[in-house]
């Protein structure tokens, strides 16, 4: 229930960035991994199909002020056992450069007060609006979170334009998943309304991750 960035192009042609911090020697005589990455889309705020809210006290926030701490502990949360590795090289002045740009946002996921998972919208040119990151903390996992959190994300990335005065109104909200994904993740945002609209396949080497930690939660 999660998207990644892999070492490709976006649909817009936009270089992805990917930065790995800390490798672990023992890996580097290991095969590289051959990844597929999905690319979805919506072209109109029709396509978007609501999701069920999760039983008990769910909450979904949008973290206004920017704070790279806090980021950092979302993505290194979420992606610590599904291979985030992409931002975990960047330093504190990246991470409140890019948190700073307009149009840019963090909605949080609350269960009874504590962080669950996360969406980042980062606005492009021409009313496009990708989902750069979603997803949950494992515990949180397998709750019926992920769908409502997805569903509410993928709604401000359509109104996000109301929010940010002189951004052009939403045309398209699209985002990426991949094979290293859960095994409900495309499923999931299908059932939201994305449509498929591209799919490749790369060779990826294996890195570190800063997770999960043992004994946490169940594998």
């Amino acid at each position: 229930m999660r998207l990644r960035r892999v070492g490709a192009t976006s649909h817009d042609g936009a270089a992805v960035d990917r930065q790995i911090t800390h490798p672990d020697d023992s890996l580097a005589d290991m095969p590289n991994l051959a990844v597929t990455t999905w690319s979805l889309e919506q072209t109109s705020p029709d396509d978007l199909l609501p999701a069920e809210a999760p039983q008990g006290d769910v909450r979904v926030v949008r973290a206004e002020v920017p704070s790279p701490e806090f980021s950092r502990f979302l993505y290194a949360s979420v992606g610590g056992d599904i291979l985030w590795t992409d931002r975990l090289g960047w330093p504190y002045a990246r991470w409140q450069e890019h948190l700073e740009r307009d149009g840019v946002e963090t909605w949080v996921a609350y269960d009874r007060g504590t962080p669950a998972g996360y969406v980042e919208l980062s606005p492009q040119d021409d009313g496009v609006v990708e989902i750069e990151y979603f997803g949950l903390i494992p515990a949180f996992r397998g709750r019926r979170i992920g769908g409502y959190l997805l569903a509410y994300g993928a709604a401000r990335a359509w109104d996000l334009a109301e929010r940010w005065p002189g951004r052009a109104p939403t045309k398209r909200v699209w985002l990426h998943t991949c094979s290293k994904d859960g095994e409900h993740a495309m499923a999931n945002y299908q059932r939201r309304g994305f449509r498929l609209f591209d799919t490749k396949v790369e060779e990826e080497a294996v890195v570190a991750t800063p997770g999960p930690w043992p004994g946490a939660y169940p594998a």
